[in-house]
Protein backbone atom coordinates (compact mmCIF):
# COMPACT_ATOMS: atom_id res chain seq x y z
CA UNK A 1 0.00 0.00 0.00
CA UNK A 2 1.68 3.24 -1.10
CA UNK A 3 1.03 6.53 1.01
CA UNK A 4 -1.35 8.84 0.16
CA UNK A 5 0.33 12.36 -1.17
CA UNK A 6 -1.62 15.58 -0.15
CA UNK A 7 -1.12 18.95 -0.14
CA UNK A 8 -0.68 21.34 2.35
CA UNK A 9 -0.89 24.90 2.09
CA UNK A 10 0.28 27.20 4.88
CA UNK A 11 -0.43 30.58 5.53
CA UNK A 12 0.70 33.43 7.37
CA UNK A 13 2.76 36.71 6.94
CA UNK A 14 5.25 35.53 9.37
CA UNK A 15 7.87 33.07 7.78
CA UNK A 16 8.69 31.72 10.94
CA UNK A 17 4.91 30.80 11.74
CA UNK A 18 4.96 28.68 8.57
CA UNK A 19 8.25 27.17 9.47
CA UNK A 20 6.95 26.29 13.07
CA UNK A 21 3.38 24.88 11.40
CA UNK A 22 5.58 23.16 8.79
CA UNK A 23 7.79 20.93 11.86
CA UNK A 24 4.20 20.45 14.01
CA UNK A 25 2.51 17.95 11.13
CA UNK A 26 5.66 16.92 9.15
CA UNK A 27 6.02 15.07 6.10
CA UNK A 28 3.93 12.09 7.21
CA UNK A 29 1.49 12.98 9.59
CA UNK A 30 0.15 9.31 10.35
CA UNK A 31 0.78 5.94 8.23
CA UNK A 32 -0.43 5.87 4.65
CA UNK A 33 0.08 9.83 4.44
CA UNK A 34 2.38 11.87 2.67
CA UNK A 35 2.32 15.70 3.12
CA UNK A 36 4.02 18.13 0.62
CA UNK A 37 3.83 21.69 1.29
CA UNK A 38 3.69 25.00 -0.54
CA UNK A 39 2.95 28.49 1.01
CA UNK A 40 1.44 32.00 1.12
CA UNK A 41 2.41 34.94 2.82
CA UNK A 42 -0.45 37.33 1.57
CA UNK A 43 -4.12 36.72 1.34
CA UNK A 44 -4.39 36.81 -2.10
CA UNK A 45 -1.54 34.64 -3.13
CA UNK A 46 -3.29 31.85 -0.73
CA UNK A 47 -6.34 32.48 -2.53
CA UNK A 48 -4.40 32.18 -5.87
CA UNK A 49 -3.16 28.95 -4.73
CA UNK A 50 -6.60 27.54 -3.58
CA UNK A 51 -7.91 28.66 -7.06
CA UNK A 52 -5.14 27.68 -8.84
CA UNK A 53 -4.22 24.29 -7.48
CA UNK A 54 -5.70 21.43 -6.29
CA UNK A 55 -4.91 21.64 -2.26
CA UNK A 56 -6.33 18.86 -0.02
CA UNK A 57 -6.06 21.17 3.08
CA UNK A 58 -5.09 24.71 4.42
CA UNK A 59 -3.62 25.27 7.70
CA UNK A 60 -3.91 28.98 8.69
CA UNK A 61 -2.60 31.49 11.07
CA UNK A 62 -5.45 33.22 12.55
CA UNK A 63 -2.97 35.94 14.05
CA UNK A 64 -1.65 36.77 10.24
CA UNK A 65 -2.14 40.62 9.24
CA UNK A 66 -3.28 42.16 8.04
CA UNK A 67 -5.88 39.19 6.32
CA UNK A 68 -6.15 36.54 8.81
CA UNK A 69 -6.83 32.64 8.62
CA UNK A 70 -10.10 33.39 9.55
CA UNK A 71 -11.38 35.45 6.63
CA UNK A 72 -9.81 33.10 4.51
CA UNK A 73 -11.44 30.02 5.84
CA UNK A 74 -14.61 31.66 5.85
CA UNK A 75 -14.34 32.98 2.28
CA UNK A 76 -12.97 30.18 0.83
CA UNK A 77 -16.01 28.11 1.92
CA UNK A 78 -18.66 31.09 1.01
CA UNK A 79 -17.01 30.68 -2.29
CA UNK A 80 -16.60 26.99 -3.51
CA UNK A 81 -18.33 23.95 -2.80
CA UNK A 82 -15.10 21.78 -3.20
CA UNK A 83 -13.83 23.36 -0.50
CA UNK A 84 -10.59 21.68 1.05
CA UNK A 85 -10.79 21.75 4.99
CA UNK A 86 -9.61 24.34 7.17
CA UNK A 87 -7.46 24.39 9.98
CA UNK A 88 -7.27 27.47 11.91
CA UNK A 89 -4.25 28.14 14.27
CA UNK A 90 -5.42 30.44 16.88
CA UNK A 91 -4.02 32.12 20.28
CA UNK A 92 -6.58 32.08 21.91
CA UNK A 93 -8.87 28.72 22.87
CA UNK A 94 -11.47 31.29 23.82
CA UNK A 95 -11.09 32.24 20.37
CA UNK A 96 -13.11 28.87 18.99
CA UNK A 97 -16.07 30.74 18.64
CA UNK A 98 -14.62 32.76 16.03
CA UNK A 99 -13.30 29.89 14.39
CA UNK A 100 -16.59 28.18 14.02
CA UNK A 101 -18.37 31.66 12.81
CA UNK A 102 -15.31 31.21 9.73
CA UNK A 103 -16.77 27.84 9.17
CA UNK A 104 -13.34 26.47 10.12
CA UNK A 105 -13.17 22.52 10.55
CA UNK A 106 -10.65 22.74 13.24
CA UNK A 107 -8.75 24.61 15.25
CA UNK A 108 -5.42 24.51 17.02
CA UNK A 109 -3.85 26.61 19.86
CA UNK A 110 -0.02 27.99 19.78
CA UNK A 111 2.34 26.74 20.37
CA UNK A 112 1.67 24.31 18.00
CA UNK A 113 1.69 20.39 19.71
CA UNK A 114 3.18 18.57 17.09
CA UNK A 115 1.25 15.05 18.40
CA UNK A 116 -2.19 17.37 18.41
CA UNK A 117 -1.19 19.02 15.29
CA UNK A 118 -0.15 15.63 13.54
CA UNK A 119 -3.16 14.09 14.52
CA UNK A 120 -5.72 16.81 13.76
CA UNK A 121 -4.05 16.94 9.78
CA UNK A 122 -4.18 13.33 9.98
CA UNK A 123 -7.75 13.31 10.86
CA UNK A 124 -9.00 16.07 8.43
CA UNK A 125 -7.33 14.89 5.69
CA UNK A 126 -8.53 11.40 5.56
CA UNK A 127 -11.82 12.42 6.35
CA UNK A 128 -11.59 15.04 2.78
CA UNK A 129 -12.37 12.73 -0.25
CA UNK A 130 -10.23 14.51 -3.10
CA UNK A 131 -12.02 15.78 -6.01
Amino acid sequence: MSDRLCTVLLYSDDPEVRDRMRLAVGTRPAPGLQIEFTEASTYAECIRLVDDYEIDLLLLDGEASPGGGLGIARQVKDDRDDAPPTCVVIARAADRWLAAYAQADATLVHPLDPVTTGTTVAGLLRAHTPA
